[in-house]
C-alpha cells in the first residue's frame, strides 16, 4: 500500500482530463479523414497516427508523478509525440499542425520549468517552419505560433499555483504535525513533574507509615502494600511519559517523505503488516530517519522507496535509491549515522545491511519480534533505577522534620 498520493493532489487520471480538453482541436485532422481530403492507404496511415499520437499523449500525462516531474517513460513518449506533431503536418497537409500546439502544452506540464521554456521556443520555431512547408496562410501562422505561447503560459501557469498548493496542504499538515507533538510533550511533562512528584511523596509517606508501624503486623503489611502500588504506578506513569516522548514510526515516515519531497526525491511509501510492536515501532523508526537522512546528505536521487513489512515474527524495514550509491561516512559519531543503527539492530538480535546496488543504494534492517519483549523489559529496568525526585521536607507534629523519622540509610526488617 502506497501512502505517499501525489504532490500535486491530483490523482493521474483527474490530471488526464484536466489537460485533456484540448482535445477538441483534433477535429481538424478527423475532418479531414472524413471528408475524403485524404483517402486510400493515406488515410489508415493518418487514423493510425493521430492513435499513436493520442495514446502517447495520454502516456506523457500518466507517467508523471506530478506536473513538472518527469517519470520512467515521460522522456521517451515526449520523443514519441515530438517526432510525431512534425513529422505528420508536411505529410498529411496544415490541418495537422494542430499537433504541435498540443506539444507546447505538453512541454508546459511535464518539463521542469527551464526545460519546458526551452521546448516550448523550439516548438514555436518548428511551427513557423511547418507553416512555410505547408503553404499555410500567415493570418493561421500567427494564430497558432499565438496558441503556442498562450497555452504554454496558461499551463504553465496551472502546474505553478496546483504545485503551490499542494506545498501550503503540506506545510499545514506539518504544522499540525509539530503541534500534536509538542502537545505530547506537554502532557508528558505534567504526567512526570505532576503525578510522578505525587506518587513518589506517597510511596515515602508509606515507608514512613511502615516504620511507625513495625508492632503491628497487620498495620504493616497492609502499609507495605500501598508502598508497592505507589511505585508500581509510578514506574508505569514513567513507561509512558516515555512513550509520549518517543517519535513513532508512522511520524518518522511522514517527516521521512516530506524532507525528501522538498529536496525533489519522489519518495513512494508502502507498509505492510503494520501496527507494529511499540519497541519495534520505535527502532524501526529510528533506522528510518538515519536511512532518509543519508538520502538526502549522499545520494543526490531522484527517487527513493520505503518499505515496511511485519509477519507476527520478523520486522522490515527497506530503504532504496536511485542515487550515488554513497553511504554516510563511519566516523560521523559513536551512536549516530548508519554505524550507531548497526549497533542498536545488533543489540536487539536484529541485521542490517547497508550497500550500493545496481542503481543506487540500499539500506536493509531487520529486526526479530521477540526484540519488543526484551526492549519494554529494559525500559521498565531504567525507569524503575531512575532516582525517584524527593519531596521537601514536612514538619511533624512536634515541629521536627517528618522526613528526618526515615531511617533509609538501613534495611528495614520484617516482623
Amino acid at each position: 500500500m502506497s501512502l505517499s498520493g501525489p504532490p500535486d493532489g491530483l490523482s493521474p487520471v483527474r490530471r488526464l482530463l484536466m489537460i485533456s480538453v484540448g482535445l477538441v482541436y483534433l477535429v481538424t485532422p478527423v475532418l479531414g479523414v472524413l471528408r475524403g481530403e485524404v483517402t486510400g492507404a493515406r488515410a489508415v496511415w493518418a487514423c493510425v497516427a493521430l492513435i499513436v499520437f493520442v495514446g502517447g499523449y495520454v502516456g506523457i500525462v500518466l507517467s508523471q508523478r506530478t506536473f513538472g516531474r518527469p517519470g520512467r517513460w515521460t522522456y521517451a513518449l515526449l520523443g514519441l509525440t515530438t517526432l510525431l506533431a512534425v513529422a505528420l503536418p508536411p505529410i498529411f497537409g496544415g490541418g495537422w499542425l494542430a499537433l504541435p500546439v498540443y506539444m507546447s502544452v505538453a512541454f508546459a506540464m511535464a518539463l521542469p520549468r527551464r526545460q519546458a521554456v526551452a521546448a516550448v521556443a523550439a516548438m514555436g520555431v518548428t511551427v513557423a517552419g511547418l507553416g512555410l512547408v505547408t503553404g499555410t496562410d500567415s493570418g493561421t501562422l500567427v494564430l497558432l505560433l499565438f496558441q503556442v505561447v498562450t497555452l504554454a503560459v496558461l499551463f504553465t501557469n496551472v502546474r505553478n499555483t496546483r504545485l503551490l498548493v499542494s506545498r501550503l496542504r503540506e506545510a499545514q499538515g506539518e504544522v499540525a504535525r509539530l503541534a500534536a507533538g509538542e502537545e505530547r510533550l506537554r502532557i508528558a511533562r505534567d504526567l512526570h513533574d505532576l503525578l510522578g512528584h505525587s506518587l513518589s511523596l506517597i510511596a515515602m509517606k508509606a515507608e514512613l507509615a511502615g516504620r511507625l508501624a513495625e508492632g503491628s503486623p497487620a498495620v504493616w503489611r497492609e502499609v507495605r502494600d500501598i508502598e508497592e502500588v505507589a511505585r508500581q504506578a509510578l514506574v508505569e506513569v514513567r513507561e509512558a511519559v516515555t512513550g509520549y516522548r518517543q517519535r513513532g514510526l508512522a511520524e518518522a515516515v511522514d517527516g521521512a517523505r516530506a524532507a525528501l519531497e522538498s529536496a525533489g526525491t519522489d519518495t513512494f511509501v508502502r507498509l505492510s503488516g503494520t501496527p507494529l510492536p511499540a519497541a519495534l515501532d520505535g527502532l524501526l523508526a529510528w533506522a528510518v530517519r538515519e536511512g532518509s537522512t543519508n538520502v538526502l546528505r549522499h545520494s543526490g536521487a531522484r527517487r527513493c522507496d520505503i518499505t515496511v513489512t511485519y509477519d507476527g515474527a520478523e520486522a522490515t524495514l527497506e530503504i532504496t535509491d536511485d542515487g550515488r550509491g554513497q553511504a554516510g561516512s563511519a566516523a560521523e559519531g559513536e551512536g549516530n549515522g548508519l554505524a550507531g543503527l548497526a549497533e542498536r539492530v545488533a543489540a536487539a538480535g536484529g541485521t542490517m545491511a547497508a550497500a550500493p546496488v545496481r542503481g543506487g543504494f540500499r539500506l536493509a534492517v531487520r529486526v526479530p519480534a521477540g526484540a519488543g519483549a526484551g526492549a519494554r523489559a529494559e525500559t521498565r529496568a531504567r525507569a524503575r533505577a531512575e532516582p525517584e525526585p524527593q519531596p521537601e521536607p514536612e514538619s511533624g507534629p512536634d515541629g521536627s522534620a517528618a522526613a528526618m523519622a526515615v531511617p533509609g540509610e538501613r534495611e528495614r526488617e520484617q516482623p
